[in-house]
């Protein structure tokens, strides 16, 4: 069984028409580009001149509302239960400070995961949370949709709302053959791959992101018996995978948000009810390694982002998500020396205030200098 993160997007244009009304009349879909990279010069990091490691950092009261104003005396950063000394320090409160670039939204529509009579249902709420406030967006937004036929992506995000539900009508929904009775192995590699190419591409561009992933996810084949047939060879391709993919997701300043329409099936109902929380600590190695430690809600956690619960209000769902956009805070810090290769390093920050929670990259991966 051979699996591995690409290196690189490879986008896909359309190739299928899509042919209106009974006359003659031939559209295609939108041009759907791989995002530029950023100039040198402005290329943003998860290494700064302060510290090695950046964390963005979510914090709210016990009715969810923002935490604004707290000084970095405030926090303290456990590394594998160590203390660590904050190196930088930025606020950011959503009014008279508000991060520059502005945090982009990233919706991605899985069509590839979705059940079929799910797909139609989420493509009008994503088209009504864009054209809600007369299309004026909060943040600027761009569409990726994931199907069968590859990962669609926009090179531009945008403000005008209207432009971007025209721009989704537009593309077509080629559900593939991806459904197959026999297909999960299938399904459960390809989504993390395109997760992969997702967070390779976005780590070149500059600022935070969030990325809402609409849809259940992939299969979790733990709960299928697949995952007893690993050999070792098996496990360390998987766990290469994590050490990749938690690196990327850290480096492209990108939280994962996890949203999708109400169980409706019972493989969608297996994956939302909570089995992922199993999986939620950092794996250490590939002794430890399971296909769940991959599951795209423990992706979202580990993130910083989170996980909701499924609901037919998916325009409500992305509104939530966004709530996170503009009041948070960045620090940075530098790891002790690691003694080998892919050490985890699990991290935790406290805040001295009773009563909030707070949201961060739930570790990372120290490497050796020079590796």
């Amino acid at each position: 069984m051979a699996f591995c993160i690409a290196a690189s997007l490879c986008a896909q244009s359309a190739t299928e028409p899509n042919v209106q009304g009974s006359g003659t009349t031939v559209t295609k879909d939108p041009v759907l580009v791989l995002r530029p990279p950023a100039k040198p010069a402005t290329r943003p990091s998860a290494v700064t001149p302060e510290g090695r490691i950046h964390l963005d950092v979510v914090v709210t009261d016990s009715a969810g509302k923002p935490v604004v104003g707290l000084d970095p005396w405030e926090f303290k950063l456990m590394d594998n239960d160590l203390s660590r000394r904050i190196l930088s320090f930025r606020s950011f409160n959503g009014s008279t400070v508000k991060p520059n670039p502005p945090v982009e939204v990233i919706l991605v529509i899985d069509t590839a995961n979705i059940p079929y009579d799910d797909v139609s249902f989420v493509r009008r709420e994503t088209a009504k949370f864009l054209r809600q406030n007369d299309g004026r967006l909060a943040q600027p937004v761009s569409i990726f949709q994931l199907s069968a036929a590859g990962l669609r992506i926009q090179s531009q995000a945008s403000l005008d709302g209207n432009a971007q539900a025209a721009v989704l009508d537009q593309m077509t929904i080629n559900l593939g053959a991806l459904r197959s009775a026999e297909a999960d192995l299938n399904r459960f590699q390809y989504s993390i791959q395109r997760m992969a190419d997702i967070a390779e591409n976005e780590a070149r561009r500059p600022g935070r992101k969030l990325l809402i992933w609409i849809g259940p996810g992939w299969p979790m084949l733990n709960h299928q018996n697949y995952v007893y047939g690993f050999s070792e060879k098996d496990r360390q391709r998987y766990f290469d995978a994590v050490v990749e993919l938690s690196t990327r997701i850290r480096e492209a300043r990108m939280a994962i948000y996890s949203v999708s329409p109400a169980v409706s099936t019972e493989e969608s109902e297996a994956r939302n009810i909570g089995y992922f929380k199993d999986y939620l600590k950092g794996v250490e190695s590939a002794r430890k390694l399971d296909t769940g430690n991959l599951a795209l809600q423990v992706l979202a956690v580990q993130s910083g982002g989170r996980v909701l619960v499924p609901s037919n209000d998916i325009a409500g769902q992305i509104n939530r998500c966004i709530a996170d956009a503009n009041t948070f805070y960045t620090l940075s810090f530098s790891p002790g020396p690691a003694q080998h290769t892919d050490e985890y390093h699990a991290l935790k920050l406290l805040v001295d205030k009773p009563g909030v929670t707070i949201r961060t990259n739930a570790g990372y991966y120290n490497q050796p200098l020079g590796h």
